[in-house]
């Protein structure tokens, strides 16, 4: 194929592939061209989301990690019917008509359905069968159905076929084959299964006690089209366990019937006779000993696929919850980590989370140094004037936090007692022991690094939780059974989403936080900490080009998120870009006022018409950024800082009683419902269907994690640990049953439930799933 030829072809893929992804997120075909040119040219997603309006035509960050997704899996699908025609060539089979339908594939699946005639393959059963010269038996039959295949197959015993039985054999082998490797039967059959399909799950003998966790699946059966990705994953890691089995096929009765008789119609009109009643039998044997394991095999793959996606697509929903939660602020914080036997470990750290005191108490058991911990207590806060306590919502929580209330009543008359708030300690432990850990505190004990987590997490969840890997967080559901490299991806970019949407300071933020700003990473953001420990302050923005690796690229594509304060150009406080602020001058040169006078007055920049200060650079959307962010200057998107008062007496599972009205705050969100920590060291469920007084399909339309929201007790199971909540209004009936679930592996921070059931909101698929121990 000439230079052209190639051209030409490259040109209509990549619009084949455009107009595709234009479809599937709302967009046009020329938005994606675009967007996929700046990504291939190496910008980022924040970036070009948040600077590039122009040239996307608005695309933003959701649209566009869908956009680079599809646009990986279009092209690599691309480059395999490249590669699957070059093979089908030069074996000298290739026709106008296989062309055809390899250029007309939509998926990679149909691809290989294609090209499994094709494609090299050990020595099989059929080939055997070639080989000794058993082919024209079968085209015998399927010419002549009127004809006895036994009456035929004597003619073909000869060397190593020793008997009609055995040539019959062989002529099967050759039609299982055909059939097997027939694309068109194949997307007919996965069609079927798709629609048909039953995933059964019955448990393995003699593994009734040992699996008592998986007890709601010991013999279960749904559609596999209907199943829940939660309940599927259930019984993904109970086969996993080799509790259970696992079945995925049709109605055992008339569905199985169904599916061979669309294999025999894949044979095409063969008539009546005994051959039509062979080849008719040898459809229902194909059906059996080869389609229905292929069908197995493709329909597990695209379950657990589908179960994954949905768990991790809750878990980023909910991580980045936590991630834009409403940061305290700029406080002198202490953090306390409450333990028993080991004591509790406590840490001050000043407004910007520089470490300034640490402490051990033990007001406990076996120690019961109670007024020993309360001098400690009020020794820190007044040397510190300590504004907030951070309490881990750990063991002995609730009993560390009466303490705390305590020693509150205690302080002089005149002094402003510190605001105490209970903070999730997920992942506090696995940042104390690692090594970003023992390179900030080197000389500090791994309990104690613990406590200056917590405090820093109240001050500033995002700055602190980019510590921690995003699985250790507890926000997701199984998320140690999926894909863990896709998993990885997608937290990933929720965090450098989150990180960007709300900037960086650039004078105080620490390498990790640093290294989830677009065009960074992590070697220039400690190339960036290293500079500012050995030069001082940032004075600008453009001091950035002196970091030692940072280029022109980087520069442009971090700078817009990285804040200064106070700096020497005003503008460096705010998110507009530096290629934007002659853009920005001219606009607060028509208010004819100092710049640092205009940012903030929204009164004035009300009466610019953004029209006017459109150029050939920037358009409207560029220009209406600016005019916002200038209004209202380095406004951080995360909302005000609210805390939830637990109940005076509540600090129990067992003080609790049905009717109760509390506060709490969100801990997670799954597909079925709400988990709310009221303060008894074990997350209560709002079941889907009590989260309002109308219908929810999805709880993340009326909760997030770390929202504070009243709810009122229907049900306590001390036994299991479980308690039912309500946010609605009208009484709050029990939830529909359905099945219960195991607990995981490993210690968890919450539980969580699926679908309804059991005993009101609790026998569900994941009712002890991400339970807190």
């Amino acid at each position: 194929m000439d230079a052209p030829a190639t051209a030409q072809t490259v040109a209509q893929t990549a619009t084949r592939i455009a107009r595709q992804i234009a479809t599937e997120i709302g967009a046009a075909p020329a938005q994606v061209t675009a967007a996929a040119e700046l990504l291939d040219g190496g910008a980022t997603v924040p970036f070009v989301a948040r600077y590039r309006k122009e040239v996307t035509g608005g695309l933003d960050d959701t649209q566009l990690r869908t956009l680079a997704e599809r646009l990986a899996y279009l092209r690599e699908m691309e480059a395999r019917r490249a590669a699957i025609l070059s093979s089908i060539r030069e074996q000298g089979k290739l026709t106008d008509d296989l062309a055809r339908a390899i250029a007309g594939a939509a998926t990679k699946a149909t691809l290989e359905d294609i090209y499994l005639p094709f494609k090299p393959k050990r020595r099989t059963k059929a080939m055997i069968a070639r080989e000794n010269g058993l082919e024209p038996l079968l085209r015998a039959i399927q010419a002549d159905p009127s004809a006895d295949p036994a009456a035929l197959a004597p003619a073909f015993v000869r060397g190593p076929v020793e008997t009609p039985k055995a040539a019959l054999e062989g002529a099967r082998d050759i039609l299982v084959e055909e059939l097997s490797e027939n694309a068109a039967l194949l997307g007919t059959l996965r069609d079927f299964m798709r629609r048909e399909a039953l995933i059964s799950a019955r448990v393995v003998k003699g593994k009734e006690e040992a699996g008592a966790k998986f007890s709601d699946y010991f013999n279960h059966r749904e559609p596999w089209a209907k199943i829940a990705g939660h309940r599927a994953l259930a019984i993904l890691r109970a086969a996993k366990e080799e509790v259970v089995t696992i079945e995925i096929a049709p109605e055992p009765d008339t569905g199985a019937a169904r599916a061979e008789g669309i294999v025999a119609q894949a044979l095409g009109p063969i008539g009546q006779g005994p051959g039509a009643d062979w080849l008719r039998q040898m459809a229902g044997w194909a059906w059996r000993v080869r389609l229905s394991n292929t069908m197995y095999l493709d329909l597990m793959t695209e379950l657990r696929q589908r179960a994954h996606a949905e768990a991790i697509g809750v878990f980023a929903r909910n991580l980045k919850d936590l991630l834009l939660a409403a940061p305290a602020g700029p406080r002198a914080t202490l953090g306390l980590d409450p333990g028993i036997r080991t004591g509790c470990k406590l840490a001050v750290v000043d407004a910007t989370g520089k470490l300034l005191d640490t402490a051990t108490i033990y007001p406990f058991q076996p120690r019961n140094d109670l007024r020993g911990a309360e001098a400690t207590l009020l020794a820190l806060i007044a040397r510190h004037k300590v504004e907030l306590i951070a309490i881990g919502n750990g063991t002995a929580s609730r009993e560390s936090e009466r303490l705390v209330a305590e020693v509150l009543k205690r302080l002089p008359q005149g002094v402003k007692a510190p605001t105490k708030v209970i903070v999730s300690e997920a992942g506090a432990s696995v940042y104390s022991a690692s090594e970003l850990a023992a390179r900030e505190f080197p000389d500090l004990d791994v309990s104690l690094r613990g406590a200056v987590s917590i405090a820093r997490r109240l001050q500033d969840p995002l700055a602190e939780l980019v510590k921690v890997p995003p699985q250790s967080i507890g926000v997701g559901q199984y998320q140690h059974d999926v894909d863990q490299r896709q998993l990885a991806k997608s937290l990933e970019a929720v965090v450098e989403d989150a990180v960007n949407a709300v900037g960086v300071d650039l004078n105080t933020a620490s390498a990790p936080l640093l290294a989830h700003v677009a065009g960074l990473g992590p070697s220039l953001a400690q190339a960036i900490v290293a500079h500012r420990d050995a030069s001082g302050a940032f004075p600008s923005r453009a001091a950035l080009k002196k970091v030692a690796g940072l280029g022109p690229r980087a520069f442009q594509q971090c700078a817009g998120f990285l804040r200064i304060a106070d700096g020497t150009e005003p503008l460096d406080a705010s998110s507009v870009h530096p290629e934007a602020y002659g853009l920005a001058r001219r606009i607060v040169a028509a208010c004819g006022r100092d710049l640092r006078a205009v940012m903030g007055d929204g009164a004035a920049l009300k009466r610019l018409k953004p029209e006017d200060f459109v150029t050939g650079d920037f358009g409207l959307p560029t220009v209406r950024d600016i005019l916002s962010e200038l209004e209202k200057p380095g406004r951080d998107p995360r909302p005000g800082f609210v805390t939830a008062s637990f109940a005076d007496g509540v600090e129990d599972i067992k003080d609790l009683r049905p009717g109760m009205s509390l506060e709490g705050t969100v801990t997670n969100v799954a597909a079925f419902g709400a988990f709310v920590d009221i303060g008894v060291h074990q997350d209560g469920l709002v079941h889907v269907s009590q989260l309002a007084d109308r219908f929810v399909k999805d709880p993340h339309e009326v909760v997030k994690a770390g929202d504070v929201v009243r709810v009122r007790v229907t049900e306590v199971d001390v036994a299991r640990k479980r308690i039912g909540l309500t946010m609605r209004k009208d009484g709050g009936e029990p939830a529909p049953k359905g099945p219960r679930a195991e607990k995981p592996q490993g210690r968890q921070p919450m539980q969580a439930a699926p679908k309804g059931g059991g005993k009101g909101a609790f026998g569900s698929a994941l009712a002890d799933a991400l339970r807190r121990r």
